[in-house]
Parts: structure tokens; C-alpha cells; sequence
């Protein structure tokens, strides 16, 4: 039997990248899947393709940054399906810039969509899964700058640093009530968001992974697929490294 057959899962930023990859092994493994994101386009294609008489997946416009929206999400994936099993809350932005010139309006938009977000989803399935009353799991996208520094990347470095510590913190709260949360750290993966950076400046990232390669999504996907499936289900309040040796060193 797949490892998440019977589960009811919410992927936000699950258009494109990690959240795409994630929402495929998902299906791969049995889950129903609402894939929450603002790409109208690619969420919809994507819930298209992988929809067919054994499987259904559905697309809902969110932007994590309202509460409104996501606690919609999560009424539509109980209305959908019946229940809430799992939240990935995935969805997020880099962010690059001096800090003594970063500007507070950049400042806030990474913390609100980074770590706002990650709350935001966290606490309306929290209360999906406390009234279905068979527990859950959350897993939040944190990153390997949520354990060390990098120049230039401060309100990146303050968001995902608090996403490793909420994740902690709801971990103990909610243990009781058999919700698991963890997150998953990335080091830096192959995805679109690294298309903005020229071919130096990867062999340069490349070059601070001791693997010698960046990290692909659908290794992150893997990860998540653990952490949210039974495999995992003595595990809480890990910040799970998937960095191919970066905070290694």
C-alpha cells in the first residue's frame, strides 16, 4: 500500500518547484491534494494532469500572507474531502539586498510571505485536524539559512529562523493532540528560483555543497513525503537537513 493512501493533503506554494514535486510524490503515494498557491495558470494545469478516476486534485487561489484566504483553503479541503491529514506549508519568496539598505517594505513582504505564511497555514489546519480528532502533520519549509548566517540575506536568514523555532514550539504544544510538526531545511535546490542567478554564481553554490551538486526537488519532495506519512510517525519537532552536507562543515 502507498505510504499516504486514504490522506488529505494542502501543499501551498504547490505550483511550481518544491511544492509541484511535493504535490506528484503525494499523489505517487495516495493523496488527495488541494495545491494552494497564486499561479492561477500552473495550479490549475497541474491539478488537471494529475486528476483522473483514481486520484483528485484540486486548485485553490491563495495568498498566504490573508487569513482569510487560508483558512478558506483548508474549509475547501475538508468540504472536499472530509478532513485534513496533512499541511506543507511551503509557500515562500527569496530575498537578497544589503541589509543597511534593505528597505522595510522588502523586509516585511519576505517576513510576512516566509513566516507569517508558514503561521498562517500551521494554525487553520491545526484546527482542521483538532476537530477531525485523528491527528495530522505539518511540515513547514525552512531552509539551511534558518541554522546559519549569509551575508545579504538577513530578513531571509530572521524568517526561516523562526520558521525552525515555530516549528518547535508547535511540536511540543500540540503533541497531545497527535498533530507531528517538523520542517524540512533545504540547502540550495535546482529550481526556477535559482534562474536568476548566472553560471558563476551556481559553480559557486555548487562548490559549498560537500556532494558537489545543488539538491533537485523532488529530493525535498521525498523528505516531505516521510515526514508527513507514518514512516515518521515518532518524529516531532525536527528541522530535518536536506542540504547535502552544507551545515556540515
Amino acid at each position: 500500500m502507498n505510504r499516504l493512501t486514504g490522506k488529505v493533503a494542502i501543499v501551498t506554494g504547490g505550483s511550481s518547484g518544491i511544492g509541484e514535486y511535493t504535490v506528484r510524490e503525494m499523489v505517487n503515494e495516495g493523496a488527495s491534494v488541494v495545491i494552494a498557491d497564486i499561479n492561477d495558470e500552473l495550479g490549475n494545469t497541474l491539478a488537471k494532469e494529475l486528476t483522473n478516476d483514481e486520484t483528485k486534485v484540486v486548485y485553490h487561489h491563495v495568498d498566504v500572507t490573508n487569513e482569510d484566504h487560508v483558512a478558506a483553503v483548508v474549509k475547501r479541503a475538508v468540504d472536499e474531502f472530509g478532513k485534513l491529514d496533512i499541511m506543507f506549508c511551503n509557500a515562500g519568496i527569496g530575498s537578497m539586498g544589503k541589509s543597511h539598505e534593505l528597505s522595510m517594505e522588502d523586509w516585511n513582504r519576505t517576513i510576512s510571505i516566509n513566516l507569517d505564511g508558514v503561521f498562517l497555514s500551521a494554525k487553520h489546519a491545526i484546527r482542521a485536524m483538532k476537530e477531525n480528532g485523528g491527528g495530522g502533520s505539518i511540515i513547514n519549509t525552512a531552509s539551511i539559512l534558518g541554522h546559519v548566517g549569509q551575508a545579504s540575506t538577513a530578513a531571509y536568514n530572521a524568517a526561516k529562523g523562526g520558521v525552525v523555532n515555530l516549528t518547535r514550539g508547535l511540536a511540543v504544544e500540540y503533541a497531545k493532540n497527535n498533530i507531528r510538526v517538523n520542517s524540512v531545511c533545504p540547502g540550495y535546490i535546482d529550481t526556477p528560483m535559482l534562474n536568476q542567478v548566472d553560471d558563476a554564481m551556481k559553480k559557486h553554490l555548487i562548490s559549498l555543497h560537500p556532494l558537489g551538486r545543488l539538491g533537485k526537488p523532488e529530493e525535498i519532495a521525498k523528505a516531505v513525503v516521510f515526514l508527513a506519512s507514518d514512516d515518521a510517525s515518532f518524529i516531532t519537532g525536527e528541522n530535518l537537513m536536506v542540504d547535502g552536507g552544507y551545515t556540515a562543515q
